[in-house]
């Protein structure tokens, strides 16, 4: 039976409905984590530096589409793809022109990437060497969630298996040499994007972090080894108090899950710590400059509901990507939030409230009773593969959009309050030249490297790839430093495990 609201709960006491941090916001402010990367190395890194002395307290890495699926900037079916909506990265130079003059060892980095995690942690941690900070050094994240690839995202290469491999091995990898980082961020945030109810984020999250745990306990990881680095990564949408019932729902819940089902005695394995981007799929394209409103009421949501981290989407993000004044606005909205709102001085500001109580009691009945239907199936990847996710999903996705159509749901600016005559605003575009800039340094960098031991690197590590039980990060590491590419690489894994196409 769920937990119900006791008046003697704290905050940073299990269930950790209040917040897994005594004091929270008091004691230090969530990491603000502004999500960005798009052309080139070099202009991405400009952009690191100007948030930075924004004031913005951690990176976060947005990697361009051939990027996230394996294909170098100069494959064909790169085309027309590269550095448009994140950073081109084929390479170890890349990734050094990208964090050039950003000391590792002090900022925190999180990188949104799946299917190719392995490789982009590898070479983040090779651009750890070139600046003499050692790996145990270095604080950050990687997404590394391959399962709601397949349910909401689509950017997966090699079927589930191999793919879930993939992922413990980072989990592995990061438990002996990397103590600081966080292995893998559960997302949600992409479930709800698709088209999901606010319960079914929750649960198909929580669903999957299950099959995580899962596979890294068949590898033969302890729960406790790898559950204190364990992350997640929610939408905040606009019911503002729905949504923070949400989040203190999710914190419960994780508690029963770790603690009962998995028996995690580490009481770091039993937080649910959370990274939180506002809904892109709420803004519009009409009246941009009311996504300002629309974004500062889901910041809050989340702040509210007790975020570790936060990403505020930009006005003009429905449009194009942020412009530089846009980027700024959106970061300096999280200030005023946790330096003006005063909502920062109390741990659950919320927490007392029959209407937040019931939502989160309601929350925590319903999402358990999915889990458990979840289970019945035989598990997330059973479920995946009989495209019940997929189809929940869309049939939400539907019913929001007929609601809008309807005029059932009011959303301003589209159905009501519409202006006939609207501004353009300034958008940034990405220059047609930026692509074949970035083909240059590619072809340059594989005609003075040493191309047999390219080789070399590359079948090893598919000879380690075709034995099940082999750590590959080692593997990685050693290729990306030798130069061979992230399109080079994945093309090896797809020799050995070959491409998911989807069942539907």
């Amino acid at each position: 039976m769920p937990e119900q609201y006791n008046r003697r709960e704290v905050a940073g006491k299990p269930p950790f409905t209040r917040g897994i941090y005594s004091e929270m916001y008091r004691k230090r402010l969530w990491t603000m984590r502004q999500y960005a990367g798009y052309a080139s190395a070099e202009e991405s890194n400009r952009r690191y530096r100007n948030l930075l002395d924004a004031g913005q307290t951690g990176l976060s890495v947005a990697f361009d589409l051939p990027t996230q699926i394996g294909y170098d900037s100069d494959h064909p079916m790169a085309a027309g793809e590269v550095g448009k909506v994140g950073v081109a990265i084929d390479s170890f130079e890349d990734m050094e022109r990208l964090f050039e003059g950003i000391p590792l060892e002090k900022v925190s980095t999180s990188m949104t990437i799946n299917s190719t995690a392995s490789i982009l942690l590898a070479l983040y941690i090779a651009v750890g060497k070139k600046q003499d900070v050692e790996p145990g050094q270095l604080r950050g994240t990687v997404q590394n969630d391959i399962l709601k690839e397949y349910i909401a995202r689509g950017t997966y290469i090699f079927p589930p298996d191999p793919s879930l491999r993939l992922a413990v091995d980072i989990m592995r990898y990061c438990r002996d040499n990397i103590p600081k980082w966080n292995t893998i961020s559960i997302s949600g945030y992409h479930i709800r994007e698709a088209g999901s109810t606010a319960m079914h984020e929750i649960a198909f999250t929580l669903a999957n972090g299950v099959a995580y745990v899962e596979a890294a306990i068949r590898a033969g990881l302890g729960v406790d080894d790898f559950g204190p680095r364990l992350s997640f990564f929610f939408n905040a949408h606009l019911n503002l108090l729905e949504e923070v019932a949400k989040f203190r729902a999710a914190r419960r819940l994780w508690y029963r899950i770790m603690r009962d089902r998995f028996q995690a005695k580490d009481p770091r394995s039993w937080l649910l710590r959370f990274h939180t981007q506002t809904a892109g799929s709420s803004l519009t394209a009409q009246q941009p400059d009311v996504n300002v409103v629309r974004t500062t009421l889901e910041a809050l949501a989340a702040v509210l509901g007790g975020t570790q981290s936060l990403h505020t989407n930009s006005r003009d993000e429905a449009l194009g990507l942020p412009t530089e004044e846009s980027a700024r606005l959106a970061l300096r909205t999280q200030q005023v939030i946790g330096y003006e709102s005063g909502v920062t001085a109390e741990p659950d500001p919320l927490g007392g409230s029959y209407y937040i109580e019931e939502l989160t009691d309601r929350f925590e009945r319903e999402v358990m009773d999915e889990i458990e239907k979840i289970d019945e199936m035989g598990g997330a990847v059973a479920a995946i593969e009989a495209n019940y996710f997929q189809n929940v999903i869309a049939r939400s996705a539907y019913q929001y959009e007929l609601e809008i159509e309807s005029n059932k749901r009011t959303v301003v600016g589209v159905n009501r309050f519409v202006e006939e005559q609207e501004p353009v605003p300034e958008i940034l575009h990405v220059p047609a030249k930026a692509e074949q800039e970035q083909i240059k340094r590619l072809g340059n960098l594989k005609r003075k490297r040493d191309n047999t031991l390219v080789k070399e690197k590359l079948k090893t590590l598919q000879d380690l790839a075709r034995s099940e039980d082999s750590p590959l990060m080692e593997s990685i590491i050693e290729a990306v430093e030798a130069y061979c590419t992230v399109g080079e690489i994945s093309d090896a894994l797809r020799e050995v495990w070959g491409e998911y196409k989807g069942n539907g």
